[in-house]
């Protein structure tokens, strides 16, 4: 068979028509009535997946909202009520004494703003883990990468973790506060700022330590509570105990009824007794409480009076440990020698130990 035959077989092949190339199709009321069902039967069977998801959503939203709300308030009443408590101190009338308000405002303060913060991170984590839960979104590679880059960080940023978390136990400990003169090992000096990483200190010279909170391994409080002051006066041990003491309570019971002193004492300055007894010394302790940080300089003042009151009376202060030994009178023959008869020339003993003269030559005459 040819190849024309072919082709007259097959029939005429059809031609475009510049209408058909040309004119877009404009789609029917039919059409439209169908895509209309479709959407509005595909609608139909979603609607009640979408209603609660969004139901459920919209749930777990207002729950943590209330919820934090709830944990938020809860934490601040706390914090106000730990803030009003005025907590007493060996139980007696001087504990009202001791309470700085400003430094509690300080303290409650930064308890309160990281326990709101923690609060809020684990409820709105939360709420966020089961919101990407409900949208049916698999959370084991989620979960499982924040696992590994939480291991990470923890051991990179080691000692920033154990820094913050010292810092914490710090203030809800109430360690030490803004104001406080601290003994922390690596320094010591005045807190001028307190921090949850850094701890900002002022030495005696005027110099500023940061000290990180992870670094303290001890910490000694110069501020808290009441601080004493300790004289030990050293006297001869020749001198009358009962002098001595009724000196010491009249200089105490002066110092005790002037100002400023009746302030910085919080207690009456008590003559111990003898602390020790030496071969020619005798040592009186007296102590006294006082205000925190004060206490060297009523140790000063107490010295300068009861200087002045025993020179006043007449009562000898040794200056060391022990007294030292009084000097007797020097003896002018003490360092001379015995007399010697080897001393006279013409005594037995000299005659004696003398040596003995050479013999005298002779002569001979034939």
């Amino acid at each position: 068979m040819s190849l024309s035959a072919v082709l007259l077989a097959a029939g005429p092949s059809p031609s475009p028509t510049p209408s058909d190339s040309e004119t877009p199709r404009v789609p029917s009321l039919q059409d439209a009535q169908e895509s209309a069902t479709n959407a509005a039967g595909w609608v139909e069977q979603n609607w009640s997946t979408w209603l609660a998801i969004g139901l459920r959503v919209l749930l777990i939203v207002v729950i943590a909202a209330v919820l934090r709300v709830f944990v938020r308030r809860a934490i601040t009443k706390l914090i106000d009520r730990m803030n009003r408590t005025v907590q007493s101190v060996d139980g007696g009338a001087l504990g009202g004494l001791l309470v700085n308000v400003e430094r509690r405002r300080q303290r409650s303060q930064a308890i309160g703003s990281v326990l709101r913060s923690v609060a809020s991170f684990l409820i709105i984590g939360t709420a966020a883990l089961m919101i990407l839960g409900t949208f049916q979104i698999n959370l084991a590679p989620l979960l499982a990468s924040a696992g590994v880059a939480g291991v990470a960080i923890g051991f990179g940023a080691r000692n920033l973790v154990t820094d913050f978390l010292s810092g914490v136990f710090m203030i809800l400990e109430d360690q030490y506060g803004v104001g406080d003169t601290i003994d922390a090992g690596v320094a010591a000096g005045e807190v001028i700022e307190v921090g949850l990483r850094v701890t900002k200190l002022r030495g005696d010279g005027g110099e500023i330590w940061y000290v990180r909170n992870g670094e303290v391994k001890r910490i000694g409080n110069l501020s808290q509570g009441w601080a004493t002051a300790n004289v030990d006066v050293t006297v001869h041990a020749g001198e009358d105990l009962d002098r001595v003491k009724a000196t010491l309570d009249e200089v105490a019971e002066k110092m005790g009824a002037e100002e400023p002193w009746n302030e910085l004492l919080w207690g009456p300055i008590e003559v111990l007794g003898l602390d020790s007894v030496l071969l020619d010394s005798m040592v009186v302790r007296i102590t006294a409480k006082t205000m925190p940080g004060k206490s060297l300089t009523v140790e000063r003042e107490l010295r300068w009076r009861i200087k002045r009151a025993f020179d006043a009376v007449g009562i000898r202060i040794v200056g060391g440990a022990t007294a030292p030994v009084e000097e007797q009178p020097v003896d002018p023959t003490a360092g001379m020698a015995a007399p010697s008869v080897y001393a006279n020339a013409t005594s037995p003993q000299s005659a004696a130990a003398s040596p003995l003269a050479p013999p005298a030559p002779t002569s001979t005459t034939k």
